[in-house]
């Protein structure tokens, strides 16, 4: 699906590292955005920066009413025709800890945000499309963000990989829920890479991170991942799938 002068895209976690990224990148490529990210992301400042263009509606993923203001404000610019999520959290945690069993709740965040966020931004984003007129025969494409950690889930990670496991094994059934919709979806899996969650680390923690990864032996740069969201919008037989982007690495146990 190409992207016109009327193409708006939504991105969860717009406001910096992946999403950021990604807001840029389709920006620079001739589309409108409304970047969804809390209200104390640099989202405002970032929608400044990219000028009429671009939209920030401070939205929770996990607020139906919020994200439904958001998908509305896209189509006040034009046509959502591409929701990209990545809003997302990486509480981490052993199932058993030094005090205990994990917490409840510390899970049920995790799993919130990061799978029942991702759907509801699906479901809210894909009845929008649905008054889309197909261009190159689709009407809408979802690109969702997983993590190596749904395949590799390292120890400490239990609510990480199972909520971007959930993602994963969301990816096929909502694809051919749409189909008939001519609405297409796709994850993307990343490894590691350089988001906001990384960059406080120290160098010598981040340059070993990026030795880990057999090649490129560095850290992922976010503009990868937002050259990857333009190619599956571009390419019309992406669909259903999870693509790991990650320099052929698998996560050790630790």
């Amino acid at each position: 699906m190409h992207i016109t002068d009327s193409t708006v895209a939504i991105v969860t976690g717009g406001a910096s590292g992946l999403g950021g990224a990604t807001v840029r990148r389709l920006v620079a490529d001739g589309a409108k955005a409304v970047i969804l990210d809390l209200p104390s992301s640099p989202g405002a400042d970032l929608a400044a920066e990219l000028g009429a263009a671009v939209r920030f509606v401070p939205t929770d993923v996990r607020d139906e009413a919020q994200v439904q203001a958001a998908v509305d404000a896209a189509r006040e610019l034009g046509e959502l025709r591409v929701a990209v999520t990545c809003a997302g959290v990486a509480t981490p945690g052993r199932v058993i800890g030094r005090g205990g069993p994990l917490a409840l709740d510390t899970y049920r965040t995790v799993i919130e945000i990061n799978l029942i966020g991702t759907f509801n931004v699906l479901r809210l984003a894909a009845a929008a499309m649905l008054d889309n007129e197909p261009v190159d025969g689709d009407r809408g494409v979802i690109v969702m963000t997983a993590s190596i950690a749904a395949f590799d889930g390292q120890v400490g990670q239990a609510a990480y990989a199972s909520s971007k496991g959930g993602v994963v094994g969301l990816t096929l059934s909502a694809a051919r829920d749409l189909a008939d919709k001519h609405i297409r979806v796709m994850t993307i899996a990343p490894g590691t890479f350089m988001t906001p969650m990384l960059a406080g680390l120290p160098d010598a923690t981040k340059d070993s991170l990026g030795a880990q990864v057999p090649h490129p032996a560095r850290l992922g740069d976010p503009s990868e991942y937002a050259a990857l969201v333009r190619h599956i919008v571009d390419n019309g037989m992406l669909n259903g799938e999870v693509i790991r982007l990650d320099g052929a690495l698998r996560m050790p146990p630790r």
